[in-house]
């Protein structure tokens, strides 16, 4: 099809922001506009002339403002079919003028919630009338184009200006998708808020900002990701991120969510969304040559991770390791020209953000959710000495740091740790003893001595025989969640041989 003219408009919305150059553009041709409340003061701050919706609905706007645009005189201008004959009759019967173009920006309800604000003040955010133009301008984009959001004024701006107040029905058609985007994802908000209390049998998600990816998890899947990452990180340096990256990126996230303030510099090292080599350290330069110690082999094309800023001494060590990824709080001057010597190293400066409590993956035919696990066994009051021997304060602390390094591991688990420095991890694995022996294989592997070390298992021990792998090696401290009909055998084996276990009462599965 071809241009179809713009006569008439109007214009409802919160955010003026860019407004003015369209206004501009579609009074200089002649556009007949039509406004209400803010947006037509807005439009005669330009000097421009616009005619008050009152004018289509014979009523001014009422109940606070919460009724101004809920009447045929607009709707019927709105939704009427340019061929079909009857439509037009109706509107001339009734002096109903046609409406070719809508702009609306709706209630800021997210914000408003976000504010933290009190319930009747997010109530009066919840927009009526915004989200029923938006509905009938989509309905209606054969004749009419619906912009229903601010992140549009500039594709309408540019459209305006290139084709002469004048668009295409496919222009028009793409409006319209992402006009009833707007309201999906509006409504979604909406019915979340309400579903804290209700928790009704109903999964609603909507996120915006998709960014195509080169591909999925291997090049013959295609791939994208919806989501506002630059919330999370600012990309300083390097190729455009993968679906792979952002899965090892989320894996090393969640780990050093772990390790806030009070845990001293910490530097992990991932591949394949596990933990490679995690290392705590006086400097953020002891606790990279930790972390990298525990396994510098799959290192090699690994995700780096930091919770404090990296400086130049850090950057020159870590430049002698080929990485993918690098995140860390800020770096220094030098770090950074240290760091983007290789062209293709992605450079991500992590921001402090609130993760999403819920967490949902698709699975057969529908969505499973469950809450994020943010608890860490040996940090609650639950957990218990379930052997004769107790803990001393330094086998305590390792315990804790390698069941934080156990939680984001992929299941059956092992973790094997000592003075904050993680010595090897089994991951994955079907079986909990093979789970063990991969990392007292790894660990020995690398040169380290298992005497004195600590182990954290994900889950129970069915049987004692891990206790009993554990005690051979000289691992004689051990944290696990506890649970099992034969918790009894390897409490019996840890006493007979002087072993501490401790009991959390939190497993943490991973899959």
């Amino acid at each position: 099809m071809g241009l179809k003219r713009i006569k008439s408009a109007l214009l409802s919305v919160y955010h003026k922001d860019g407004l003015d150059d369209i206004v501009r553009e579609l009074a200089s041709a002649g556009v007949k506009l039509y406004s209400t409340g803010g947006t037509l003061e807005f439009i005669k701050s330009l000097g421009l002339e616009a005619t008050a919706v009152e004018s289509l609905t014979g009523y001014p706007s009422i109940l606070g403002g919460r009724v101004k645009t809920l009447h045929p005189g607009v709707f019927g201008g709105i939704l009427a079919r340019r061929s079909v004959e009857g439509d037009g009759v109706q509107l001339a019967e009734y002096g109903i003028p046609e409406i070719d173009l809508v702009i609306v920006d709706l209630y800021p309800f997210e914000a408003t919630v976000a504010s933290g604000t009190d319930e009747a003040a997010i109530i009066e955010k919840i927009d009526i009338g915004g989200i029923s133009l938006i509905r009938a301008g989509a309905k209606n984009h054969k004749d009419v184009v619906i912009v229903g959001s601010q992140a549009q004024y500039g594709e309408l701006l540019g459209l305006l200006q290139e084709q002469g107040c004048a668009t295409t029905f496919e222009q028009r058609r793409r409006f319209a998708a992402l006009a009833f985007g707007v309201s999906a994802h509006y409504d979604s908000a909406i019915f979340n808020w309400f579903n804290v209390r209700e928790e009704l049998p109903a999964f609603r998600a909507s996120y915006d900002g998709g960014r195509g990816l080169r591909y999925g998890e291997n090049p013959h899947q295609k791939g994208a990701f919806f989501g506002a990452l630059d919330e999370v990180f600012e990309q300083l340096h390097g190729k455009e991120i993968s679906y792979n990256n952002l899965l090892d990126i989320d894996a090393a996230v969640n780990l050093i969510a772990e390790f806030g303030d009070g845990a001293g510099a910490t530097f992990a090292i991932l591949k394949h969304n596990n933990a490679c080599g995690v290392g705590t350290g006086a400097t953020v330069f002891q606790a990279y040559e930790r972390a990298l110690a525990g396994d510098p082999v799959s290192a090699f094309g690994g995700v780096l991770i930091c919770n404090r800023p990296i400086d130049a001494d850090v950057a020159g060590k870590i430049n002698e390791l080929f990485c993918e990824v690098i995140l860390a709080p800020g770096y220094d001057a030098a770090a950074l020209e240290t760091l983007r010597s290789k062209k293709n190293r992605i450079i991500l400066v992590l921001k402090s953000i609130a993760r999403p409590t819920p967490q949902f993956r698709s699975l057969l035919n529908g969505v499973a959710v469950q809450d994020r696990d943010l608890k860490v066994g040996g940090m609650d009051g639950e957990t218990k000495t379930a052997t004769k021997r107790q803990p001393t304060v330094a086998e305590m602390t390792d315990m804790v740091f390698a069941n934080k390094i156990v939680k984001q591991s992929k299941s059956n688990a092992i973790v094997l740790a000592k003075d904050g420095q993680m010595l090897a991890s089994g991951v994955g694995q079907t079986s909990r003893v093979d789970a063990l022996r991969q990392a007292i294989e790894k660990a020995k592997s690398f040169g380290f001595t298992l005497r004195g070390a600590v182990l954290a298992s994900d889950a129970y021990f069915p049987f004692a025989d891990c206790v009993e792998i554990a005690h051979g090696e000289g691992i004689d401290t051990i944290v696990q969640p506890g649970g099992s009909v034969r918790d009894g055998d390897s409490i019996e084996y840890c006493d007979a041989h002087d072993m501490t276990m401790i009991f959390t009462g939190l497993r943490h599965f991973k899959h």
